[in-house]
């Protein structure tokens, strides 16, 4: 009996110790996963943990396959921006040296487009134009004079969009035959300056020369005491576009 009763201290002793012993395993656990908490996101998850806060926020920030902003090290320069109303032609440019025109260009612009047309249809052009301006109507010039550089390739572009040479011939002349490369034809715009000068044109010297053309204008001083002549249905039944050796 005596000998049963002092064993019972040292079993009733054992649960503390295996309790004291899980305390131990379970703050060292608590300690590990506090460590791994501070160095950040987990290698195998990638989720970040409580240390890392400010670097989620800001990776969340911005997105992974994000580009480089502008102007940092490392961005792509921004495109450059092509020239307004630059025509591309085998390594150069077609400009305004050329005749190219801005949109809204006057008869009193001072470009090669409009300065370079022959004197007496520019005059012609300019009273009729101040004539125009009384009746609300303004002219614009769509194109004049062209270097023969630019009437080829508006000729390339419209045997492009026409299909054939001879189509195109319909629209745009050789650079060998083509009035504006003279500096002898001035487009007109906008629809209501067509219009004008379809009724008035002739009283200054200015004609319509073909049907399919009522932007084209050709100076005709007889035009002033007779009327302007018949027109052309459009360019390939003009005599002046049969020049021998000239291509289509």
């Amino acid at each position: 009996m005596n000998g049963s009763r002092g064993a019972r201290p040292a079993t009733r002793r054992a649960p503390r110790a295996v309790a004291a012993g899980l305390l131990v395993v379970l703050a060292a656990a608590v300690a590990v996963l506090g460590l791994r908490s501070l160095a950040g996101p987990s290698p195998l998850t990638g989720s970040p943990g409580a240390g890392s806060t400010a670097t989620a926020a800001t990776l969340s920030a911005v997105p992974p396959d994000a580009a480089p902003a502008a102007g940092s090290p490392g961005a792509a320069p921004p495109p450059a921006d092509p020239p307004p109303g630059v025509l591309p032609r085998d390594g150069r440019t077609i400009d305004e040296a050329d005749g190219l025109l801005p949109g809204g260009a006057t008869v009193d612009d001072e470009r090669p487009g409009v300065a370079a047309l022959d004197p007496a249809l520019l005059e012609a052009l300019r009273r009729a134009a101040a004539a125009a301006a009384d009746d609300g109507v303004t002219f614009s010039v769509t194109s004049g004079w062209r270097s023969a550089q630019y009437q080829e390739q508006l000729l390339r572009e419209a045997v492009a969009e026409h299909g054939t040479a001879e189509e195109a011939a319909r629209w745009v002349a050789t650079p060998e035959t083509s009035a504006h490369v003279s500096g002898e034809a001035v487009d007109v715009g906008p629809t209501d300056a067509m219009s004008w000068l379809s009724q008035h044109g002739a009283a200054h010297g200015l004609c319509q020369v073909y049907g399919n053309e009522p932007w084209h204008y050709e100076l005709r001083p007889e035009a002033i005491g007779e009327g302007c002549p018949e027109m052309y249905d459009d360019p390939t039944q003009d005599p002046r576009m049969q020049v021998a050796g000239a291509h289509r």
